[in-house]
């Protein structure tokens, strides 16, 4: 069953369920007057559908320059959002796959950084939730490339429009969001 990516519903549900307004502390440590939870979207079955389908829609028409062979980021933010691109990948028969990026090297086991069944040499794109400086899209993006994977962008749910695109551009790579705050009444 494909579900199609519909904008206003997006829309609709991010504002109805992540984001508030007060003062707030940012992840970049930014003050801000409004704040974006979008755990409340990633996580919830309409909002992670719509999410996956307006993201594939954006990798299926050649958004970035290839293809990606898999999608993922820094766990936890990025891991509802991969694991619903990787399962509407599937419904649609697309060969993508997911991984995540630990925050830390794991001190047990293999020690990995990087974790999902993903080889050195195959085209990745890193997803997030929230854009704002893009830090923790740039170390996802760092661990990924340790790793051997070739990061072609950055694929968001809402871009702040806080410098985030410009870090990206700097690194060498293309930002891609379905939405930007400036969707939304402030």
């Amino acid at each position: 069953m494909n579900i199609n990516y519909d904008r206003s519903s997006l829309i609709s549900i991010i504002g109805e369920n992540a984001l508030q307004f007060g003062q707030f502390t940012l992840a970049s440590g930014k003050q801000a007057s409004y704040y974006l939870d979008c755990r409340m979207v990633t996580l919830h079955p309409k909002g992670s559908n719509q999410i996956a389908a307006g993201m594939l829609e954006l990798i299926m028409n050649n958004h970035f320059d290839a293809i990606p062979d898999a999608v993922g980021g820094l766990a936890i933010g990025a891991d509802p959002i991969t694991a619903s691109v990787v399962v509407h990948a599937g419904l649609r028969d697309l060969h993508l796959l997911g991984f995540m990026v630990r925050k830390e090297a794991k001190q047990h086991g293999t020690g990995k950084l990087v974790e999902g069944p993903v080889r050195p040499g195959m085209k990745c794109l890193i997803v997030e939730d929230v854009i704002t400086s893009g830090g923790s899209a740039l170390k996802a993006a760092a661990a990924a490339r340790d790793f051997g994977l070739v990061v072609i962008g950055v694929l968001g749910v809402i871009d702040r429009l806080e410098g985030g695109e410009e870090a990206f551009k700097a690194a060498g790579l293309r930002l891609a969001t379905l939405l930007t705050i400036n969707d939304f009444p402030r």
